[in-house]
């Protein structure tokens, strides 16, 4: 299977192959992507496998690529929909704060991270028993989130504090905030490489 593709959706995760992109109110579309060999000699092109109802208003999307698992936030349901990529089915549907915005998934310790766009809140969810945790108190309007599992580090991007809350993965508390730009919306981090992390706000121009 190939590792990338460009332009799919921004909402788009990848996963053994396939991508989950959320598509319309209480749906999730499910994406099989060929080998490079497939395509080449059938004309194989990526197609929609499977359309999972979840919650009203699916946003952000992450999957555990150990467990086979992806998380979608329901902004409109205040819940988070755990679907199973062996089977395409909703197999839980954990309620967290109010409007959760993205998803990030530590697959080293089997967590899944929603921000709480509402408040002021991020959810931690066990992958194990799928449910909540603990909640972390951030800045103001949480919505972008990214996880380091090199360092256990979970970033969040609070739109409305224009900060980024680091959060400790094994203590599930705040230890830094960082002042950033105006309305940062989302954070990612590279860390196979440098543990560097980038914050994107709508101020500014583009990362480098």
């Amino acid at each position: 299977m190939v590792h990338s593709v460009v332009g799919l959706s921004t909402g788009a995760r990848y996963l053994r192959g396939r991508f989950a992109v959320p598509v319309a109110v209480g749906a999730l579309a499910v994406i099989g992507v060929p080998t490079a060999a497939a395509a080449a000699s059938a004309g194989a092109a990526p197609a929609v496998t499977a359309t999972i109802p979840v919650g009203s208003g699916p946003l952000g999307v992450a999957a555990n690529p150990l467990t086979n698992n992806v998380y979608v936030a329901n902004v409109n349901g205040d819940t988070v929909s755990v679907i199973s990529g062996r089977t395409d089915k909703v197999t839980a549907t954990v309620p967290v704060g109010s409007f959760p915005h993205d998803m990030a998934v530590n697959p080293a310790t089997n967590t899944a991270y929603v921000t709480n766009s509402g408040g002021t809140t991020v959810s931690v969810i066990s992958g194990r028993t799928n449910t909540v945790t603990a909640t972390v108190q951030v800045g103001m309007g949480p919505v972008g989130v990214a996880a380091d599992p090199l360092s256990n580090t979970v970033y969040v991007a609070n739109s409305q504090s224009n900060t980024v809350s680091v959060i400790n993965g094994q203590t599930n508390t705040v230890t830094a905030t960082i002042p950033v730009g105006s309305f940062p919306g989302g954070v990612a981090v590279n860390s196979p490489i440098s543990l560097e992390t980038r914050c994107r706000s709508s101020a500014d121009g583009p990362i480098r």
